[in-house]
């Protein structure tokens, strides 16, 4: 089979499967009926993918596009986290609301899809963040030993409620004023806290 055709039958493949969960609901959808919409055999799909979990997350980020893990180094922490959010709310500006709602549903009863989607997405996030954090280290704007991860949740919660809960738009007045108004003064109040319990220490040396 050609480069071209596999590409073309996997994206079918991919296709079928958005479609239905979009239908039946993840729990819903079986390989039988992937296969009969994709119009593909069952052993073709196995020779790409292990389960239906890995088969939804490869579907999901593939209409998401490939995730940049490293955020572009700009030289300054607050462009480095627009950066970063952008990328995030463009992840999810691309997915279909039915389709992340029903998902995270799904994942509650289903650990193997829970496993996949942590993997793939909640990996790339926490990447990204921390080549921020690490980046404003580096520079000497940010103290070590911050947990990067947590701001990660922060930003993720409020692009996710703003998005799918509140049904606000996701522009980039909206980034701004998440870098500006939360991420950034919560970073300013770990730093300080460091610096207080860092003088702490050597005066009580």
């Amino acid at each position: 089979m050609s480069d071209a055709r596999g590409a073309a039958r996997e994206e079918a493949i991919l296709r079928a499967v958005l479609d239905l969960v979009a239908e039946v609901g993840y729990d819903q959808v079986t390989m039988d009926a992937i296969a009969a919409r994709a119009r593909a055999s069952k052993a073709t799909i196995y020779r790409r993918w292990p389960g239906k979990a890995e088969m939804v997350v490869a579907a999901v980020r593939g209409r998401a596009g490939a995730a940049a893990v490293t955020p572009p180094d700009t030289g300054e922490l607050r462009t480095d986290l627009i950066a970063v959010l952008r990328q995030m709310r463009d992840g999810l500006l691309a997915q279909d609301a039915a389709l992340v709602l029903g998902l995270m549903v799904a994942m509650h009863r289903d650990p193997a899809l829970a496993d996949a989607v942590r993997a793939r997405f909640v990996h790339d996030k926490h990447a990204m963040f921390g080549a921020a954090i690490a980046q404003a280290v580096a520079r000497g704007d940010l103290p070590a030993g911050l947990d990067a991860a947590l701001f990660m949740e922060i930003s993720s919660s409020m692009l996710f409620s703003r998005l799918f809960v509140a049904g606000e738009p996701l522009d980039d007045a909206f980034v701004l004023r998440l870098v500006d108004d939360v991420l950034l003064p919560l970073l300013d109040h770990r730093t300080s806290a460091t610096d207080q319990t860092s003088a702490h220490r050597t005066s009580a040396t």
